[in-house]
């Protein structure tokens, strides 16, 4: 109990709530460990047992702790099979007014799949085991929409798969991997279980920093991992003129010759920002990723991946001894998404839809005195004054969001949060004024 004493503040239900979450976060608490009971601590801080009920509420809604009747309440853990930052994404079911934690796409903005079902073969047919594993027609559209002229272009199970298997080709146990900082977690999960070390550098409102940029190719990195546009957490996309300059810097190190730029597009589709590349100056040392995800569906499961044919044809036939290929069926009900007219339509009111509720987040956290840039894409990213305190604060008005930290590469004494800008509700004030003053904001 002397544990619990020494990190609660103030006996309030908020401060007691921010204390416990404290614990949790720290590992102090561990997973699974029982908490004592509403009475017990009411009794030790010299509170009602509806304060420290209070407190129990906005926890569980933060997803820290879980009831289990009469066996007590538990610090919540984790599906074991998740990785470990991937952990933090996952969320769990519970009564809340809303959940901006997600990072998924607002399930009423995507295009209705019917019409592609219908045009799909009604048997689940293939020429042969060993056909090209794009169909022509996605092919070409594929083509006709890529950044830049490359050389191969081939479709895997969603950008992660596509990342995976291209981190595959150019990196081994050991080498270093230059990733944004913050970025998403799921990278670092992966270049860990990997045996890769990471290289932050840090980003801004256009992207990488050059300065970041060039001394972290000074220690001779395997690859470039990036996010062209809506970056993954804080909505940033990466001017022309940015994606230029680090083509320039990458092209002119003689301690990163044969460094590979991977970049996941995951939301061009609904994005507002131009489409860019660094293949545009590098064609031969980029693999470009776009998926779609955020604009058709996170069910899909499908993206393109396009580079020097050398490389593709490498993550080519390594799927061959694998999956093979990305469903044909899959790849029909992409093709009519992305020429459909009504399909097409659907998509550019999405991303006109998205832009309008950024902008309206920004422009009221700006009205209650916290200063944010529209970003782009679904997410933004809010500094806070302390991050779990801001989760549970905000879980207490029924309100989720994503915690800070697991996109963080390296440890920092400033605190954000991820918000869903992208699942936002037409009356955005509320929510806003919740957040800014959950974030410290008088």
């Amino acid at each position: 109990m002397q544990l619990y004493l020494e990190e609660i503040e103030q006996a309030t239900p908020a401060r007691i709530a921010a204390g416990l979450g404290r614990l949790i976060s720290s590992g102090r608490l561990a997973p699974g460990e029982r908490l004592p009971t509403v009475r017990e601590l009411a009794a030790a801080l010299g509170v009602s047992p509806a304060t420290v009920s209070h407190a129990w509420q906005a926890l569980s809604s933060a997803g820290l702790i879980v009831s289990r009747g009469r066996s007590g309440t538990f610090v919540r853990q984790a599906p074991p099979w998740l990785p470990a930052r991937t952990q933090s994404l996952a969320g769990h079911v519970s009564d809340l007014r809303i959940d901006l934690s997600r990072g998924t796409p607002d399930p009423a903005l995507l295009p209705a799949l019917g019409p592609a079902l219908s045009r799909v073969s009604q048997r689940a047919m293939t020429p042969s085991y060993q056909a090209r594993p794009v169909i022509p027609e996605l092919l070409a559209v594929l083509a006709g929409s890529w950044p830049y002229p490359t050389e191969s272009i081939t479709v895997v199970d969603g950008a992660l798969d596509a990342i995976s298997r291209s981190l595959e080709q150019v990196a081994r146990f050991g080498d270093r991997v230059i990733v944004e900082d913050p970025g998403f977690p799921p990278f670092f999960d992966l270049l860990e279980q990997m045996g890769i070390e990471r290289l932050p550098v840090a980003v801004d409102a256009e992207g990488i920093v050059p300065a970041a940029f060039q001394a972290a190719l000074a220690q001779s990195p395997a690859a470039v991992l990036l996010q062209p546009r809506a970056h993954n957490p804080t909505g940033a996309s990466m001017s022309a003129a940015r994606a230029a300059e680090l083509a320039r810097l990458l092209g002119a190190s003689k301690r990163a010759a044969h460094t590979v730029v991977i970049e996941d597009d995951h939301s061009g589709a609904i994005s507002t920002a131009p489409d860019v590349s660094l293949g545009r100056w590098l064609p031969g040392r980029v693999l470009h990723v776009r998926s779609y995800s955020k604009s058709h569906g996170p069910d899909l499961r499908i993206a393109a991946l396009g580079g020097p044919a050398a490389l593709v044809d490498r993550i080519v036939a390594r799927r061959m001894l694998g999956p093979g290929w990305t469903s044909r069926m899959l790849q029909t009900i992409l093709h009519e998404l992305l020429t459909d007219s009504a399909s097409m339509a659907l998509v550019f009111e999405a991303r006109h839809v998205y832009f309008a509720r950024q902008k309206a987040l920004a422009d009221a956290l700006t009205g209650f005195g916290l200063p944010l840039t529209r970003a782009d894409g679904i997410n933004a990213w809010v500094p806070v004054a302390d991050e779990r305190d801001a989760i549970v604060r905000l879980a207490a008005t029924g309100i989720r969001v994503a915690g800070g930290s697991p996109f963080q590469a390296v440890d920092r004494p400033e605190s954000f949060i991820r918000v869903t800008a992208g699942a936002l509700p037409d009356d955005v004030l509320p929510i806003a004024r919740a957040i800014a003053a959950a974030a410290g904001v008088a």
